[in-house]
């Protein structure tokens, strides 16, 4: 039986930035609006937080009946390495999304009811990223996807539901950190090229392979410092935003050097703060102007 220590590693609090992050960027863009609502914040958060917990269990389960983890070298998963039963982690994912939806009921029904659809949308999604008779997430769409609802959708949607409306920042900051985001699952399966080709898995980077991986790394890393500097059309102020360097380029430099396996996993830290930084400092900085 799995300990408590284990399963909230299995619920990989590393990725927990990625839905944290898109809620405080929302909320800035909200304010930036003048129409930030508190409660609706963490409405949002407890959706972001439910379904990223749930997809990550889903992802153990999913992965684990495949034994696509069967030879793994990031953190541990529950069902690969039989610390849990593969019901018992279905059970936690169908909990932690089931949260989530009830959440994000609560959040449409105060703010827009047609939100539902786009519920439905990321529940729909976070189960297909692994699961399912044709997985996306094993033929290389991953990072489109966390670009578009752990981004666009996040962003934009926290935005909306306290805004009742979205506009070109909200629209940057969703660009942003769709971008970081999408850069934490790049390096994740940069790690695992070696392990996730034999098992059938083709993510993106399996088809880019390692070199070109790494340059679509550096990439979104530098996408976001660009949206940065789109940011200071709405105020100054968010050229603060840039104090997030330091991280990016601790995240930048295993990648840049060529590590691989277990030495690339403090890169999924370090990029996820990078994310978390960089909201809370635009956010601030929209909210104050």
């Amino acid at each position: 039986m799995a300990s408590f220590a284990q399963w909230r590693e299995g619920a990989r609090p590393r990725t927990l930035p990625n839905a944290i992050a898109p809620v405080i960027a929302g909320t800035g863009a909200a304010a930036w609006l003048g129409a930030a609502v508190w409660w609706k914040a963490l409405l949002a958060l407890v959706v972001a937080l439910a379904l990223i917990i749930g997809v990550n269990y889903a992802n153990d389960y999913s992965d684990g009946i495949r034994g696509t983890d069967d030879d793994r070298t990031g953190p541990v998963r529950l069902v690969g390495s039989k610390l849990a039963s593969p019901r018992a982690v279905l059970t936690a994912a169908i909990i932690s999304l089931s949260i989530g939806a009830l959440a994000g009921l609560a959040l449409a029904l105060v703010s827009a009811p047609w939100l539902l659809a786009v519920g439905a949308a990321c529940i729909a999604g976070a189960w297909l990223y692994t699961g399912g008779s044709k997985p996306y997430g094993y033929a290389g769409f991953g990072e489109i996807a966390v670009f578009v609802f752990f981004g666009l959708v996040a962003v934009l949607g926290t935005q909306y539901t306290q805004a009742l409306r979205v506009d070109w920042v909200g629209g940057a900051l969703a660009v942003g950190v769709g971008a970081l985001s999408s850069a934490v699952l790049v390096a994740n399966n940069l790690r695992d090229i070696a392990t996730d080709k034999p098992a059938g898995k083709i993510t993106l980077a399996v088809r880019l392979g390692d070199a070109r991986t790494r340059a679509l790394f550096a990439l979104l890393l530098t996408l976001a410092g660009l949206i940065t500097l789109a940011l200071m059309r709405a105020t100054p102020w968010c050229a603060a935003g840039l104090i997030a360097t330091p991280l990016a380029l601790r995240a930048l430099a295993p990648v840049r050097s060529g590590q691989g396996g277990p030495a690339l996993i403090p890169v999924l830290r370090d990029t996820g703060l990078t994310m978390l930084v960089w909201s809370a400092i635009e956010a601030a900085a929209l909210a104050w102007a």
